[in-house]
């Protein structure tokens, strides 16, 4: 008996878990560039004296959700959309680099390129530095050019190029910030087959429908493991009637 209360009991802890996940998930279904996070549960024997007869439930994190999220044109010159797989580097605020598929970029007090979000995005030799109240363009391969100024006819001046990266998806892993790291801590290796789209935005890739199944899904498995430990006390209760009347 004791062996359906670990399952249950656990079970329905481990639910609570994968509620806030998808929670969470829903709350960034409008965030520029967000990969949804995957769990699943699993089962895991409890270690003890005796054999390993009692399991309990474990819910881990698998991975993200890569879909592509649909791409919107904004026509800003400081958007970009990444198309297909890859990811922007940026330097996190432990100052290592880490990986973003939000392209919404701004130009700080210091003239330096970095995400709505404050961190410095990378090129070939570190952040980027933008020279002052110029037109800026974003090329396909990430390649930022100015416009220079008071010249006839109008030319582009290349100012530096967005570092992109493609690094296997068994060897990224999202932070408690959002961004990606690399799982071996090595910085990832430019990819040059990776493209971007300049003057849009990719919208985050959480199905809001789904997630709402998945919440009601969630809450019925509650229900069943809470329902298991009251039919485990319900049985406790009549055992010990009989063994009374004994």
């Amino acid at each position: 008996m004791d062996r359906l209360i670990y399952t249950a009991m656990t079970g329905a802890k481990q639910v609570m878990e994968q509620q806030a996940t998808v929670s969470h998930n829903m709350a960034n279904a409008a965030t520029t560039g967000f990969r949804a996070q995957l769990d699943s549960f699993r089962a895991v024997p409890v270690e003890g004296k005796g054999l390993a007869t009692r399991t309990q439930v474990v819910d881990e994190t698998s991975g993200a959700d890569y879909t592509q999220g649909a791409i919107a044109e904004t026509g800003r010159s400081l958007d970009m959309a990444i198309e297909g797989n890859g990811f922007i580097a940026v330097q996190g605020s432990d100052g290592k680099e880490a990986y973003t598929r939000n392209g919404s970029l701004k130009i700080n007090a210091n003239g330096l390129l970095q995400t709505q979000t404050g961190e410095l995005v990378l090129g070939d030799s570190g952040p980027i530095s933008i020279p002052y109240n110029t037109t800026l363009m974003i090329g396909k391969d990430g390649t930022i050019s100015q416009e220079t100024p008071n010249v006839i006819p109008v030319t582009m001046d290349v100012v530096g190029q967005i570092k992109l990266v493609n690094p296997p998806a068994d060897n990224i892993k999202r932070g408690d910030d959002g961004l990606f790291r690399t799982k071996d801590g090595n910085p990832a290796a430019i990819d040059t087959t990776v493209y971007v789209k300049g003057g849009a935005l990719e919208d985050s890739n959480v199905n809001v429908v789904e997630a709402m199944v998945k919440m009601i899904d969630l809450g019925k498995q509650f229900e069943m493991n809470m329902s298991l430990l009251k039919n485990v006390e319900n049985n406790a209760t009549k055992a010990s009637s009989l063994m009374n009347i004994s």
